[in-house]
């Protein structure tokens, strides 16, 4: 029996939480999840949570993967702290994920998996869902598995093939529950499995099990509706930081007129930027997949030398081998753009947890003086733009450029309005015509102390380049100690100058007052949305946000003067307050920091700022 449900509230931004074991395709669901949000139109962001074993026990908490979806029809600019929604596909799952949902949240749960085996190895003394413990939450129990082998039993389908399609019965749980279509899933999964239309037909009938499961239920009632956001007018997409990296790097090969090439080896979780990056061949993209991380880098280095726009992607373990080719890309005065997707160390690490640690490394980790300009991403879709900036400034001014992003920024998703390529910044390299009679290896713009770009084979202009210290203007090889400090100083001086081509740095609120929250990098949303809610409550607070970190923007210490009380948040020991008290010790910081693996939430946020402001 069908039972009548026309109830429906209206909601301004939800999150919902997918969780189950490593094989259950949890990253899939919430991705395909968002793609129906990004169709309905609301504004998102999303955060993948998965653990760094390859294949951990399954049915054990070390093996629950998570994707937490925050949308809504107000701007979004964090993934949510606590889940209104949580699908659980097992015990484990539901266990380690129950702290981060709301204490009245929606559970979807697989009640065909809350079997005395998976209930021990979760850890649980008895059923949670039989003894009370979750009384306040609105449970569903769906029998998922045995539902959704009935979908497709009459398919010539193995039963465990059939079964890894459970993850789309939960789906159509929850596109159910906010009203959503199936038509954008059906269509993704006709274009994926479009050469097995045996997969395509079950992942069909079970996902409309799901939803006729969910039709049926009485537990779910009322269902919920989010409306579209207020977007300007444009071509939108749902994108992950990688993806958009990706792009913002074709953009400026496009823009500047340097063929790209990606030198790159594969660690976690920085490898979709060198996947993407293959799939553009049309592009005249190059992208080498090297046999380890120096090689990597020196193969960008030698087609930097040729003229390309040149990249390397990593995370940090692999930043530490690229050092020394650095200081070679700083030495030879060759643009290269180093990026370093972050993740928590040192060693190996917390590989598929997101931290704010590499900072010390880009700064400071290389032998010698040996600056580098600096900048990092503020959330997954700047990552594109940051990414054309970075190309940029590392192309004019003739320097490497270290590009800071992190797991959170790099695996999670917004939705990016696409940019038309014309109305990007021009991007003008310096290179020299054929033949120029002042052509000399080091000789350099007067404003930005840049040396010019001699592309090799143009006639008229031979000339070497390499490890060992150069004399200047010539390019020799000089041992002369005079001439090596004239060059540090010029090599230093150059990236100061950068100062003079980025912008200053904005305050988000009054430009003076009680307390100014300084972040940087991929906390923004966090901190932006914990501020503007104080502020709305009346509160002196306001946020100065770091993009920019070698050089720093030129009124760095202007807007530090005007403020009683300055806190500097990062997700680090300290990392970038240090560097802030190198640069204007004058000024009293206090400092939040937090080292989990996890992003700040915005409520323990909001509560540490109360609090200073109460003091």
């Amino acid at each position: 029996m069908t039972h009548k449900k026309n109830h429906v509230v209206e909601l301004d931004d939800v999150v919902v939480r997918f969780a189950g074991d490593s094989g259950d395709g949890m990253q899939l669901t919430g991705s395909l999840f968002s793609d129906s949000v990004a169709f309905a139109g609301n504004d998102f962001a999303t955060f993948p949570d998965y653990p760094s074993e390859i294949r951990a026990p399954q049915g054990t908490i070390a093996g629950v993967s998570g994707f937490q979806v925050h949308f809504g029809q107000n701007n979004i600019h964090t993934s949510g702290d606590l889940a209104d929604v949580l699908v659980a596909m097992n015990p484990a799952s539901l266990r380690a994920s129950l702290k981060w949902a709301e204490k009245d949240a929606t559970l979807i749960v697989d009640s065909d998996s809350f079997i005395e085996k998976g209930i021990i190895k979760a850890g649980y003394d008895t059923n949670p869902l039989e003894d009370n413990s979750l009384v306040g939450y609105n449970l569903i129990k769906a029998p998922i598995s045995r539902l959704t082998k009935e979908a497709v039993k009459d398919l010539d389908i193995e039963l465990k093939a059939a079964l890894r399609c459970k993850n789309m019965f939960a789906l159509g749980i929850v596109l159910y529950l906010f009203n959503r279509k199936l038509d954008s899933t059906n269509a993704f999964f006709e274009e994926k499995f479009k050469s097995n239309p045996l997969i395509v037909e079950s992942n069909k009938r079970v996902l409309k099990a799901g939803f006729i499961f969910a039709e049926n239920v009485e537990a779910i009632n009322p269902t919920f509706r989010v409306q579209p956001a207020k977007l300007k007018k444009g071509t939108y997409r749902n994108i992950t930081g990688n993806r958009a990296t990706a792009w913002g790097f074709l953009a400026a090969s496009e823009r500047s007129g340097r063929e790209l090439f990606l030198g790159s080896y594969p660690i976690t979780p920085a490898s979709e930027i060198l996947q993407e990056l293959t799939k553009h061949k049309q592009f005249s993209v190059k992208a080498f997949q090297a046999e380890d991380e120096i090689a990597g880098i020196c193969s960008s280095l030698g087609a930097s030398f040729t003229g390309s726009l040149a990249v390397t992607s990593t995370s940090g373990p692999g930043l530490s081998l690229k050092s020394e080719a650095i200081g070679l890309a700083v030495m030879t005065e060759l643009p290269i753009v180093i990026v370093d997707v972050q993740r928590g160390g040192p060693s190996t690490g917390m590989p598929t947890k997101s931290e704010q640690s590499d900072l010390f490394q880009a700064l400071f980790g290389r032998n010698g003086e040996c600056p580098t300009i600096v900048l990092a991403a503020i959330s997954s879709s700047d990552c594109f733009y940051s990414a054309y900036e970075a190309s940029k400034l590392a192309l004019e001014h003739m320097t490497p450029v270290i590009l800071l992003t992190d797991g959170a920024l790099a695996n999670g998703s917004e939705v990016f309005k696409i940019p038309k390529v014309a109305d990007l910044p021009v991007i003008n390299p310096p290179i020299v015509e054929p033949n120029d009679p002042d052509f000399k290896p080091y000789r350099r713009d007067e404003k930005k102390l840049s040396r010019y770009w001699a592309i090799p084979g143009t006639e008229g202009l031979r000339h070497r380049i390499g490890g060992l210290e150069k004399e200047n203007i010539t390019g020799n090889v000089s041992n002369d100690p005079l001439n090596h400090q004239l060059m540090v100083k010029l090599r230093d001086d150059k990236v100061k100058r950068v100062a003079n081509y980025i912008p200053e740095q904005k305050i988000i609120g009054k430009d003076s007052g009680e307390l100014l929250i300084v972040s940087w990098g991929g906390t923004y949303g966090v901190m932006l949305t914990a501020v503007e809610r104080l502020q709305e409550k009346g509160k002196d607070i306001s946020l100065a946000h770091f993009k920019y970190i070698n050089p720093l923007p030129k009124n760095t210490k202007e807007v530090f003067s005007k403020f009683k009380r300055i806190i500097v948040c990062e997700l680090n020991n300290g990392q970038f307050v240090s560097y802030l008290k190198m640069n204007f010790p004058e000024f009293k910081y206090e400092q939040y920091n937090k080292i989990q693996g996890l992003p700040f939430m915005v409520s323990e946020i909001k509560e540490k700022f109360s609090s200073l402001l109460n003091e």
